[in-house]
């Protein structure tokens, strides 16, 4: 059973390698941008409790997961029931490219305009990711990876990424 949690910078490519994993290995996944978030405008976060009981119920329901995300506060409400962790720490030059080449996420945009829209606000947020002192920073991130007691990988380039899949 893979129990797996991913988390870096936005746009460091959380998302496509879990997607291949849950394809390749047959892992159950969950965005943690789809409940971390409540719809209104401007967007605010869910409540800790009810973002909580989400991921509990996530990892009850399933056997074997991938679960992603940027957030810290989140990651830890699974990480014990977790078999290893993936840190996506890539340079923020790295992850700014990606963003610019990211393909439309309907899940979270109503058209690709709409995301394209958005890019110059991610990339100024993928810009401040070694400044910031939040759940979404490096240092959280380091924090959390260099606290982990299991299996853990820390990934840096799109070529480590691109190859991580297999599982020993």
């Amino acid at each position: 059973m893979r129990k797996v949690l991913i988390f870096g910078n936005s746009a460091s490519g959380k998302s496509t390698l879990a997607k291949r994993l849950a394809k390749t290995e047959k892992l159950a996944h969950l965005d943690l941008d789809l409940l971390a978030w409540q719809a209104t405008t401007p967007p605010t976060r869910t409540p800790l409790v009810e973002s909580t009981l989400a991921i509990e119920l996530f990892i009850q329901q399933h056997e074997s997961w991938v679960i992603e995300g940027c957030y810290s506060d989140l990651l830890t409400i699974a990480q014990s029931a977790s078999t290893e962790i993936l840190f996506m720490n890539l340079c923020i030059d790295d992850c700014i490219v990606n963003a610019k080449n990211r393909p439309w996420e309907p899940h979270k945009y109503d058209s690709k305009a709409t995301q394209d829209a958005n890019l110059a606000m991610l990339i100024e947020w993928i810009s401040q990711y070694e400044l910031r002192e939040d759940t979404f920073s490096k240092s959280a991130h380091l924090d959390f990876y260099q606290n982990y007691a299991g299996m853990k990988k820390m990934l840096t380039s799109n070529v480590e990424c691109i190859a991580e899949p297999s599982h020993n």
